[in-house]
């Protein structure tokens, strides 16, 4: 069969989805971008409405896994923004990129762009090809703070790194952005390039290159801003630092399941998500929360990662919503007093304690998580 003809097949089975509003998905312009490759890959854009229900992104892919000869399916899903209005849209001001002055103000090309009116479905505009560099991105993700999933995000990019690989972790915590205290790193980034196209250079500490709000905000100041800003901030991050070819980047995301993830998936094309929990229901029930915003943006959730399991927290709890969700139960990592002397002294703990068990458990989730990874396709 030709790519034409299969093409031409899947376009077909996509039609046959109906559209929440009437009439189907690809009629009304949801479906965009359509490729597909010689070895049976599809991918194509489907731009989300508010009034579609999550499970639509899962029929469409079935209905594209189901023609013949199509051997694996990526649906990148748009979803709709509306633009900022009032006299406050703007927000507050929020530290930018120069690194050897005071913070300043995040520049115009890093802010979010204008959407369609609440109900309509965007019209399609082509995404930027951003870290086509970078082979694998993962997010460390959480329902709820205080779970230890900074210190997951450090410690497997860190494990990662020791292997020989490239690895670049993005610190996406707008709020508290944890990435310098637990590399011990007070530099401020260099810059690079002619007036006015000043690009970031990463900081690059136990072979990773690291970027963070942190590094540019002064020690006693909060960041205080906006959703739109917080958009903005992580596309500076993504557009104007220099990662360079990475083998892989880890993301430590913000808890919760609120812009930053949404700006996240909707700018790049992430491989999938871990979910980092603590043994106790007032964690695992949060976590799951979180399991369903990705998988409601089409996002693979890569394995959930138990923390702080023993005897103060319990354990299993991980495991158990690992088993419930039907989603990889990626390890325990153990309450530790290695973890936390690691992170008041600034080391990662595969690095300063690489005997202890929790650096054990740390490396071995890092290695399964590679594992997961190199059995997917292609970015």
């Amino acid at each position: 069969m030709t790519i034409e003809n299969l093409k031409k097949d899947v376009l077909g089975a996509l039609s046959r989805v109906s559209a929440s509003q009437g009439g189907d998905v690809v009629s009304k312009g949801q479906v965009q971008n359509l490729d597909v490759q010689q070895d049976g890959a599809v991918r194509f854009s489907f731009f989300m409405s508010p009034e579609d229900p999550g499970a639509l992104v899962k029929e469409l892919r079935s209905a594209a896994e189901g023609v013949e000869g199509v051997s694996s399916v990526k649906v990148n899903v748009q979803l709709p923004q509306t633009p900022p209005s009032g006299p406050q849209a703007a927000g507050p001001q929020a530290p930018g990129p120069h690194p050897a002055g005071p913070p300043g103000q995040v520049s115009p090309q890093g802010g979010p762009e204008g959407g369609p009116a609440p109900g309509s479905v965007p019209t399609p505009t082509p995404r930027p090809t951003l870290l086509a560099d970078v082979k694998r991105i993962v997010a460390v993700s959480s329902g709820k703070g205080g779970v230890g999933k900074s210190m997951v995000a450090a410690n497997l990019a860190t494990a990662l790194a020791q292997e020989g690989k490239k690895v670049g972790l993005l610190d996406a915590d707008i709020y508290g952005p944890n990435i310098p205290l637990l590399f011990g790193e007070t530099r401020r980034p260099g810059v690079m390039g002619e007036e006015g196209q000043e690009r970031i250079v990463p900081l690059e500490t136990h072979g990773v290159r690291l970027m963070s709000l942190g590094f540019m905000l002064d020690k006693e100041q909060p960041a205080i801003m906006r959703g739109p800003l917080i958009s903005g901030i992580l596309r500076q991050f993504l557009e104007q630092v220099v990662w360079g070819s990475l083998d892989y980047m880890v993301v430590d995301m913000p808890p919760g399941t609120g812009d930053a993830q949404i700006s996240l998936v909707q700018t790049i094309d992430i491989d999938g998500a871990i979910m980092v929990t603590t043994p106790q229901p007032v964690s695992t029930g949060d976590v799951r929360r979180g399991v369903k915003m990705f998988e409601k943006v089409n996002t693979q959730v890569l394995g959930i990662v138990e923390n702080m399991s023993g005897e103060v927290f319990g354990s299993g709890g991980g495991e158990s919503l690992a088993e419930e969700l039907s989603v990889p139960f990626l390890g325990r990592i153990p309450l530790d007093a290695a973890v936390r002397i690691s992170g008041d002294e600034g080391v990662p703990t595969v690095a300063r304690a690489p005997k202890s068990d929790a650096a054990d458990a740390l490396k071995t989730m890092a290695r399964g998580i590679r594992e997961i990874l190199d059995e997917l396709p292609p970015r």
